[in-house]
């Protein structure tokens, strides 16, 4: 008897294919119905290139990088496959694009798991004039408008046709862990100690701060309700501006929902000169980290420099909506062809 060709198991295959398919569908459903809820609202959908001068800054991610050489002239530079559209977005906003929004593809090294692949799709939407709680709103009547029978995963339904959970950081710290997160001020013996965590030689608070935060903080949020968390410390600022109330914290949510991170969103950022002091830190900290020299887009500081206007945006995990709509226990049954 001959055996089986492997390849007729790959994701291509008449089984894989079909087991996926109805996932699939749903996916080809969901995005015309966020394009259309999106339109509705004065978006424009856009289309920036995947090649970037800089993948981005964030001294955690690896980028994939190219090399380009001009048939002319024979020029030659690194460009990188974007970790988000963010910087080119934002660009367009500058110009005066007006509310925009984008389903892009991106890519993370190193990344895989069930809910991780190395090239993934975001959808990224930004209005200006819009406040972080603004933008809270609308993303929870997106949610509720497109997924309105709850989100699956595992045994776990969350219903979204109720109001849903808005905690600050410094909330759920002192709900859940007893911590009053913000005073121990970048103190990792202070913040381990007031929460029970051994402390590590090496650590960082930051490195105390997410550990409590993935550990603990978020598999209890988001299980009854989508939950924004809301205020980040402002060490964890990112591309969010500081809270004009109180300096200590960013305007900055991510929101959650069975136990899966969905969206992380930013009160933008307009401060070119901040911007840049931002990035040389980050631009310094992956140096020491790994030797790599990471040189910032000039261009998008430029757009800064011209004049973004006050604005909030988001980057919402499209496959991970899909999941979470469909039930899928994997971010590969909602892809037409996974990477890994």
């Amino acid at each position: 008897m001959t055996a089986r060709p492997a390849r007729l198991s790959a994701p291509w295959s008449t089984d894989r294919l079909a087991a996926r398919r109805p996932h699939l569908q749903r996916r080809a459903r969901l995005r015309a119905e966020i394009a259309a809820f999106l339109a509705a609202r004065g978006y424009t959908e856009v289309e920036t290139p995947i090649l970037q001068p800089c993948p981005g800054m964030e001294p955690n991610l690896d980028p994939f990088a190219t090399r380009y050489v001009a048939k002319i002239g024979m020029e030659e530079r690194p460009l990188f496959l974007q970790f988000s559209p963010e910087f080119a977005m934002k660009k367009l906003l500058a110009g005066g694009a007006g509310p925009i929004f984008q389903f892009a593809r991106v890519f993370r090294n190193g990344e895989a798991g069930p809910l991780h692949q190395p090239e993934f799709t975001l959808l990224e939407w930004y209005r200006p004039g819009l406040d972080l709680a603004g933008l809270m709103d609308e993303t929870e009547a997106l949610i509720r408008a497109v997924c309105p029978e709850g989100l699956r995963r595992g045994g776990l339904v969350v219903p979204t046709d109720r109001p849903f959970l808005r905690l600050t950081m410094a909330e759920a710290f002192a709900r859940l862990l007893g911590v009053d997160l913000l005073a121990t001020a970048d103190d990792a013996l202070a913040l381990a100690a007031a929460a029970g965590e051994p402390l590590r030689p090496a650590d960082t608070w930051q490195d105390v701060f997410f550990r409590l935060l993935l550990g603990r903080i978020e598999p209890a949020i988001g299980r009854d309700v989508p939950c924004f968390l809301t205020h980040w410390p402002a060490s964890e600022a990112a591309l969010a501006r500081r809270d004009p109330a109180d300096p200590r914290v960013a305007l900055r949510f991510e929101l959650f929902a069975a136990g899966v991170e969905l969206a992380n969103a930013y009160e933008e950022l307009t401060d070119a000169a901040e911007q840049r002091a931002r990035f040389a830190a980050w631009r310094e900290e992956r140096r020491a980290a790994t030797g790599e020299d990471r040189v910032p887009d000039e261009d998008f500081l430029a757009a800064l420099e011209a004049g973004l206007p006050p604005c909030s945006g988001i980057a919402l995990g499209f496959d991970r909506l899909v999941m979470l709509a469909t039930g899928a226990a994997r971010i590969e049954d909602v892809l037409w062809l996974p990477v890994v």
